[in-house]
């Protein structure tokens, strides 16, 4: 880009910040016609802005959503004297922020049903020829935490969907997943290198 396109460029943008700045002024005043104007200009912008740094369409579109409500719910904070780009702009930066810190939260809290590890067939070696299971895997059963147990024994011993099996121990299906992957990981790390009869 040369220096006069550049300089265009900013020109451009000076002004669409200096006529956002007079529009939420009018807005301000009770103006509802400059007001929609006015948000129907943000919405391109804001969509452009928020999905340079969320590659999620669906997300960026929430949040898209998000940041031009906020706007509406904060536009009597907006200072007049001060420039209008800024302060839409740190709306969108803090709305962005809050969508990613909670995708990190749903993440750390969700395990997907493709990701539980899953201990051996129950018809195979766990289980003796009277239907018991064996005496290690039954100690390591035993030593895990009561509610990481009762996730394994649902799922994998009494064979119960994740859905059935949360019902059942009166949790969130997302729940019960993470306990009994939580519980398959203790076992395993209780089985090593134990042949299981």
């Amino acid at each position: 880009m040369s220096s006069s396109d550049s300089e265009e460029s900013e020109r451009a943008a000076a002004q669409a910040e200096s006529r956002w700045g007079s529009a939420m002024r009018a807005a301000q005043l009770g103006d509802v016609a400059t007001y929609e104007k006015l948000l129907e200009e943000l919405v391109v912008v804001v969509r452009r802005m928020v999905r340079a740094r969320l590659s999620d369409p669906e997300a960026a579109e929430d949040v898209v959503q998000i940041v031009l409500l906020s706007i509406h719910r904060a536009r009597h904070t907006y200072q007049p004297a001060r420039p209008f780009g800024p302060w839409m702009r740190s709306i969108v930066r803090n709305a962005v922020i809050d969508s990613l810190r909670a995708r990190g939260r749903r993440m750390q809290r969700e395990v997907g049903v493709e990701s539980i590890d899953r201990l051996p067939d129950p018809k195979q070696s766990k289980r003796g020829e009277d239907g018991e299971l064996s005496p290690e895997l039954t100690r390591a059963l035993g030593e895990l935490p009561d509610k990481q147990r009762e996730a394994v024994e649902l799922i994998h011993i009494e064979g119960l969907s994740v859905a059935e099996a949360a019902l059942r121990a009166g949790v969130t299906p997302g729940a019960l997943k993470v306990r009994a992957h939580r519980g398959y990981r203790a076992l395993r790390e209780s089985l090593k290198g134990v042949v299981l009869s």
